[in-house]
């Protein structure tokens, strides 16, 4: 059974990733703490209650497709339903047409809490939160007035549409075309895979955003433009018109997450479906981004999700099995196997990761708030870099923890976590995916080195490095005997990543883009995993306000951490600047000849 770990969010928002930063701000004056509070256990209720009772029912019923309609696992449409009736679906977005308005720090804490729940169900309203982001920010009003109201609400819901057959992560490769039409509108044509709820019938009507180009676009990604195309067409009194014509021609067969429908969507059999343009023709990548950031950072949260979800079911599971007599133990009874110290390091294993994720997603929502509220130009262009370059960094390295956390979790669980009764399968299943949808991890990793590390010349990196260092010397000062080496150890890790940083940045200066290349992805999870430490560091450093237990857990997970997941950043700091020439004199051609 699921229960939401409340205080831990909350203070992790609070005292770690700056909540109080965003509080403090104009924008949000009435976000007081009472509210936070309220929000917080409302979300966790929901997530415990509604949510993670289904989940189990959506693996295993998954959902029925025929004629070309896709029907939701059995009591996910009232779950559905319920949900928006709660108004979650409009948490972030603009009070001017229904959404609550609140700070993304919130909807990233609500939305871990609905993906432990099960991560299927939350994933439809990540898509349509995503939709209304593109559409708050580049639609033109006539659209915003039609179709904003209603997938604020979740009356309706929205899917992203970039991949096809021929091409997944490379966008030059994008094949779907668009006609211009004489009333205004334009008519797309083309078939696009991986669609996540692109069909279902949880609401009336889906808005799909596709990715197409004109007959007259530029070559590569220049030449791509973004369009509104909904399921139904809408009347002017905003009744539902005819059907478009756009349809489900499958949905896949998947490893995980059964219950979310991933589908085949074929646009324009008839000579074209309806589509509007959302900003300019040829710029559709810029608006298609503004979606896909923040939906990168939502999938960060579902490795959160799911590495916070599996940790609760491992420790249920250890706390109850017995086998064999633990060290200290005495007497003829058989000890609960979460005695052994084996199985104590594999749950510490899980919740380090957990809590690792849960800073990283925090502090990249922070930044996002920041870039929202900032003042100045020159603000708002820093925290838009800090977002920028802790995007790849929440993306990879929890949902890389989720894996992990899941496998551990199944091993925990021995014979019995095979066997799909206990879940703990399901939830290694699910997690899968996220390193690989949204962009994969190794994408992340290229983004991070080519894209971030060269913000503002570089300046942006250094001042982050240095930001760190701080840290760990208000840790260094909090003189707290348990944290003194801690400091050691983060400082000697912060000195890793710095040589790294200069290594990678020194290689594309020179030309050598192939090594910087070969070394992004030990890069990234160097860099993550010194991050995190250096938050939960600070977590831990942080007033006990008169939870002593609580602070002593949490001084326990950073000990851990930084004797066993920091220990990795020296050997990936050999790896990013040592292991070049052997990767890039692979030839993969003459193993397969």
């Amino acid at each position: 059974m699921y229960r939401a770990p409340i205080e831990e969010i909350a203070f992790t928002l609070k005292q770690v990733c700056g909540l109080g930063d965003i509080q403090a701000s104009e924008r949000h004056a009435d976000l007081g703490d009472d509210l936070v509070e309220a929000i917080l256990n409302e979300a966790g209720r929901f997530a415990a209650e509604e949510i993670a009772p289904m989940n189990v029912v959506g693996d295993r019923k998954g959902t029925i497709f025929a004629d070309g309609k896709v029907k939701a696992a059995p009591g996910w449409r009232d779950l559905y339903h319920n949900w928006i009736e709660g108004g979650w679906n409009g948490l972030t977005a603009t009070p001017d047409y229904g959404g609550q308005g609140l700070p993304m720090m919130l909807s990233a804490a609500a939305l871990e809490m609905w993906n432990s729940g099960s991560m299927a169900f939350a994933l439809g309203p990540t898509l349509t939160i995503g939709a209304v982001e593109a559409l708050e920010k580049h639609a033109s009003d006539a659209l915003k007035e039609t179709y904003l109201a209603k997938l604020i609400s979740g009356e309706w819901m929205g899917t992203m549409n970039l991949t096809e057959p021929q091409a997944g992560s490379d966008l030059n490769a994008l094949t779907a075309k668009a006609e211009r039409a004489e009333d205004g509108s334009y008519r797309i044509s083309g078939q696009k895979i991986f669609i996540t709820y692109g069909e279902h019938d949880l609401t009336d009507n889906i808005i799909h955003l596709v990715l197409a180009r004109l007959p007259d676009a530029p070559a590569g990604t220049r030449g791509i433009s973004l369009f509104l195309v909904p399921k139904f067409l809408v009347n002017a009194d905003g009744s539902l018109g005819a059907h478009n014509d756009v349809r489900c021609a499958g949905v896949e067969h998947k490893l995980g997450i059964h219950a979310s429908p991933t589908c085949t969507m074929v646009f324009g059999d008839e000579g074209g479906a309806t589509g509007y343009l959302i900003g300019e023709e040829n710029r559709g990548l810029a608006c298609m981004f503004t979606m896909m950031n923040n939906a990168r950072l939502a999938v960060g949260i579902q490795g959160l999700g799911i590495a916070e979800r599996a940790y609760q079911e491992a420790l249920s599971y250890a706390l109850e099995r017995k086998q064999g007599r633990a060290p200290g133990d005495s007497g003829p009874a058989m000890s609960p196997i979460a005695r052994h110290p084996d199985i104590k390091r594999n749950l510490l294993a899980m919740k380090t990761r957990a809590q690792a994720a849960r800073v990283l997603c925090f502090a990249c929502a922070h930044a996002i708030d920041m870039s929202h509220i900032a003042e100045t130009e020159e603000d708002r262009k820093f925290w838009s870099e800090r977002a920028g370059l802790l995007t790849p960094l929440a993306k990879a390295l929890p949902t890389d923890f989720g894996v992990e956390a899941a496998s551990i979790g199944v091993q925990i669980h021995g014979g019995m976590g095979f066997i799909e009764e206990t879940g703990a399968a399901q939830y290694l299943r699910d997690a899968r995916i996220a390193p690989i949808y949204e962009g994969t991890n190794g994408i992340q990793a290229i983004d991070l080195v080519t894209r971030k590390l060269p913000l503002s010349g570089g300046e942006h990196i250094k001042a982050f490095l240095g930001e760190l260092a701080g840290i760990i010397e208000g840790v260094a000062a909090s003189n707290l005997p348990e944290l003194g080496d801690m400091a050691i150890h983060l400082t000697e890790a912060l000195r890793d990543l710095e040589e790294a940083t200069a290594w990678i940045m020194t290689a594309q200066a020179e030309g050598r883009m192939a090594d910087a290349l070969a070394g992004a992805t030990p890069y990234l999870r160097l860099a993550g995993l010194t991050f995190a430490g250096v938050l939960l560091a600070k977590g831990a450093a942080a007033s006990d306000d008169g939870h002593k237990a609580a602070r002593d857990q949490r001084i326990l997970l950073a000990r851990t951490y930084t004797f066993t997941l920091l220990k990795e950043v020296a050997g990936l700091k050999a790896d990013v600047t040592g292991s070049s020439e052997v990767i890039l004199a692979f030839d993969p051609e003459a193993l397969a000849s």
